[in-house]
């Protein structure tokens, strides 16, 4: 196109272009039901009403968006300096698996005041500590990020499997899983918080897990744009023979970067483990290490835009559950694929759109002028 300006506004590719991604995502799944014969705006209105319809449904979604909010920060901060984090799963994985080993030896005899911030710790830590092997091979072998993460989410899933199979599981229990913690050495729920100020909420897996998310992207935000390592991280993502050249050395920025990235992924495992089971079990993660790439993608690698494109993903997550109910015609795989229209016209097509609304852009600002 002719008089396509080379730069756009800010608000244009942050804000505009990602709303208008949602909306073809979400006009090719409402052309989906209406194929199937089904109306695509009572689909919506059904999907909207089960995501944010009632405190029920928020708690589900707020749920759902911290798993989603830990992830995308994960892969963000890997992505700021250079790298492409496949491992979420597997690092929020092995960070519940820390939690949950801090629990179940701590619960007996320690406070929860003090036994909950160590499990907090134990997850991170663990997290980082999976995260560090393939930022290593990277750093000092140069080994592909992206090929040592995807092998150690299958090597997370085994060493989770052996381990409440032959160590953690209960004698004689068929459930692969351990034994519940203490009580008290949990994270407190939603309904707990609300009700100590006296406001009654409903009894859902919301819990302070979620305050956690947020001021994690608080904390990465004040890293990333506030501080010197923060802003080597970006310049070894951006241009690392530059970085080089001026003094900063890419292979330690990497091992840091993966690390952060783990111990951020490991937060999931602090929601699932501490916050909503309350006990070691397989799978637990169930893929939000993967939705995560697509919430970074499409919320450009910053907190905010993070958080509110987790927000999108778990509206979809919980209103899809509540329109599959609703509208029997609609499966559990369609409501999947909604959720790939998403991650199809926010991350692999997201500039899509660019060239006609920077077109638009530039006949609209020719005739202000």
């Amino acid at each position: 196109m002719k008089h396509v300006p080379a730069v756009l506004p800010r608000w244009i590719d942050v804000l505009l272009l990602p709303v208008l991604n949602v909306a073809m995502a979400l006009l090719a799944a409402g052309l989906v039901v209406w194929a199937i014969g089904q109306n695509p705006f009572t689909a919506v209105q059904l999907l909207v009403q089960g995501a944010f319809g009632s405190e029920l449904a928020w708690s589900y979604t707020l749920y759902y968006t911290t798993n989603f909010i830990c992830t995308g920060l994960a892969v963000a901060v890997a992505f700021h300096c250079g790298h492409f984090n496949i491992g979420a799963e597997g690092q929020g994985t092995v960070g519940g698996l820390g939690v949950g080993l801090v629990l179940l030896a701590g619960d007996a005899w320690l406070a929860p005041a003090l036994l909950l911030p160590l499990a907090i710790a134990g997850g991170l830590a663990a997290g980082a500590a999976w995260a560090f092997v393939p930022a290593w091979l990277q750093a000092r072998r140069g080994s592909h990020i992206v090929i040592t993460t995807i092998m150690f989410n299958f090597l997370a899933s085994t060493l989770m499997v052996w381990l409440l199979v032959n160590v953690v599981k209960v004698p004689g229990n068929q459930a692969v899983e351990s034994r519940l913690f203490a009580p008290g050495a949990v994270l407190p729920s939603a309904q707990a918080m609300f009700g100590a100020i006296g406001i009654e909420w409903p009894d859902t897996p919301l819990n302070l897990a979620f305050a956690l998310a947020l001021l994690a992207c608080v904390g990465l935000w004040a890293l990333l744009w506030h501080t010197r390592l923060g802003y080597a991280l970006r310049a070894v993502g951006l241009a690392s023979d530059a970085a080089r050249y001026a003094g900063i050395d890419p292979r330690r920025l990497t091992v840091i970067a993966m690390c952060l990235s783990g111990a951020l992924a490991a937060l999931v495992g602090v929601n699932e483990i501490a916050g909503v089971h309350h006990k070691l079990l397989l799978d637990f993660v169930a893929g939000a290490g993967f939705t995560g790439i697509a919430v970074a993608l499409m919320g450009r690698n910053h907190p905010v835009g993070i958080v509110l494109s987790a927000l999108l993903f778990g509206a979809l997550a919980q209103g899809g559950s509540e329109l599959v109910f609703e509208m029997p015609a609609f499966t559990r795989d369609m409501s999947v694929a909604v959720q790939g229209f998403v991650v199809l016209f926010c991350g692999a097509l997201s500039l899509m759109l660019r060239p006609p609304v920077a077109w638009l852009y530039g006949r609209l600002a020719r005739s202000a002028a």
